[in-house]
């Protein structure tokens, strides 16, 4: 759907009228909301008994995709693992509110992977600007089983500092529905956006376009922070949510005002709570991908709890080639859109795939630890049409194995009454063999990085250290929220002990989330 200037400006007066017409629900809806507040502070603070904040929590209409945990798999009989990384971080901050609200998390909520991606680490940077990420193989003895071994492979994209990245043209995509009045929700996205809007330069332009009943364009484009500050200011929470009409709205406006080689990109604030027009993630997910191919890359940042969507928003940030956090405060919002804002806007490449062979020979077993939901079929690595993750410029992504060397003790699968077939002999000095394709931003071809691992890498693997142990503790952390199937009898302060003692402020915090997990059980 194309929209012109004169056609923006008509949809801005409908939405005006569509905003005034819900006031009279919007009043009646925060008297609501404000009757239900008071249990609902005092079970955050911690004032109700378990029964009384146990009962709060089943009524949350909370939304989250479920997830089936990866299985142990034989080498010899499935020697290919693939999947597309993941670069969101919406998983850890989402589960910092539950524990800092006394709650446990579902296990649904919990994504290992974008636990352990949310923490940086100290990678080898790009060693040219012909490849533009770094690749990290190395291994460690399993801190909660030491007969198995813990392979990481880890990316490392180049850095691009505020002067170099291209001009940016933003649509700030804004959920002004009556849901969004709470203090976490509309009054914190107006912070959020207005923090990013003084990072921008000269040559960067924001519109805003809005989104209750209707959707309209409240700012037309400009580079003048004071406006789209004031712009922002305004917006006032009342309606339904009509998200789908919103997206729509949203590109057209980008695509109106595209710079040629510079960052086109939608920023989607909402708690995802779409209940007008269309609804369903996989029909939403569809209109994003229609529009995603032109260029325009999306983020998806979620707000608020209660009603939220978490579904919903990784869904639509996956479809729109894009990246999704979760917002639950200032701090957040400053670590995604001021220390990390050309990690969340500049694309430096697109439908990145991981790909490891292991040699039976070598191996016996293997599991993959999280990206559950990015598993790729086999096939699908060498496929460029099999969409998968992006990285933006100095995004680090980490994947661990779990492995058992053949003839370990660490092997969990049964033999069966029936031998396998011996496997191939392969070669005793290669544990495997990763892969790794990705596209440059602006073509449709992949390349392709390939690199052995060393059987040394796993027989002479010694304990974590350092940042690999930080990395295996938020690893453990995520699986011990979920159920902690593999991880034996480690605790977490097994966790707590492995995650050392930092002295960066993100860390600490991590270990207070363990411990706070700890006394909730």
């Amino acid at each position: 759907m194309a929209y012109g200037k004169a056609g923006l400006t008509v949809i801005a007066v409908a939405l005006a009228a569509t905003l005034a017409a819900g006031c009279a629900k919007k009043m009646d809806e925060e008297a609501a909301l404000h009757e239900a507040a008071p249990a609902a502070d005092a079970a955050a603070a911690g004032y109700l008994a378990p029964a009384e904040a146990a009962r709060l929590s089943v009524e949350d209409q909370e939304r989250y995709k479920e997830l089936a945990q990866n299985p142990v798999k034989r080498a010899a009989d499935e020697r290919f693992s693939t999947f597309a990384v993941d670069v969101d971080t919406a998983a850890y901050a989402n589960i910092r509110r539950f524990l800092s609200q006394g709650r446990t998390p579902p296990s649904d909520a919990v994504r290992v992977e974008e636990m352990i991606n949310y923490f940086r680490y100290d990678l080898p940077k790009p060693q040219s600007g012909a490849q533009p990420f770094s690749v990290t193989t190395d291994a460690a003895v399993t801190p909660w089983n030491p007969n198995t071994r813990l392979l990481r492979v880890a990316l490392r994209g180049y850095d691009v500092d505020r002067a170099q990245r291209p001009a940016a043209n933003l649509v700030f995509l804004i959920d002004v529905s009556g849901s969004m009045s709470d203090d976490d929700k509309l009054p914190l996205v107006k912070q959020t956006l207005g923090l990013l809007a003084r990072q921008l330069r000269s040559d960067d332009k924001v519109s805003i376009v809005v989104y209750a009943g209707a959707a309209g364009v409240v700012l037309e484009p400009t580079a003048d922070r004071a406006k789209i500050e004031a712009a922002l200011k305004r917006l006032e929470a009342g309606g339904s949510t009509a998200g789908g009409q919103g997206i729509e709205l949203a590109y057209a406006v980008a695509r109106a005002n595209r710079i040629k080689d510079g960052i086109n990109r939608v920023i989607l604030a909402t708690d995802g709570d779409f209940n007008v027009g269309i609804s369903d993630p996989e029909k939403l997910k569809e209109v994003v991908e229609r529009n995603r191919d032109d260029g325009i890359t999306l983020t998806a940042l979620g707000f608020g709890q209660g009603n939220y969507s978490d579904w919903m928003m990784e869904a639509i940030a996956d479809a729109g080639n894009g990246n999704y956090a979760y917002i639950d405060g200032m701090n957040e919002a400053r670590k995604v859109l001021q220390d990390e804002l050309s990690s969340t806007l500049f694309t430096i490449a697109k439908d990145v795939k991981v790909q490891v062979e292991f040699n039976p020979a070598v191996v016996a077993e293997y599991r993959l630890v999280g990206y559950e939901n990015r598993v790729l079929a086999t096939e699908d690595f060498a496929n460029d049409k099999v969409d998968a993750g992006d990285i933006g410029a100095g995004h680090q992504v980490t994947a661990l194995y779990e492995i058992a060397l053949v003839g370990s003790k660490g092997t969990l699968l049964p033999q069966g009454r029936y031998a396998a077939v011996p496997a191939a002999a392969g070669k005793a000095d290669e544990l495997g063999f990763v892969e790794l394709r990705y596209k440059l931003p602006s073509e449709t071809t992949s390349k392709l990085i390939r690199q052995p691992l060393a059987a040394s890498l796993a027989a002479n693997a010694k304990p974590a250290q350092g940042d690999f142990a930080f990395a295996a503790a938020v690893a453990a952390f995520g699986q011990k929220l979920r159920g902690g199937k593999y991880l034996g009898e480690f605790s977490y302060a097994d966790v707590a002990r492995l995650a050392g003692e930092p002295r960066d402020f993100s860390r600490q915090e991590f270990v207070k989330l363990v411990e706070a997990a700890e006394a909730s059980h």
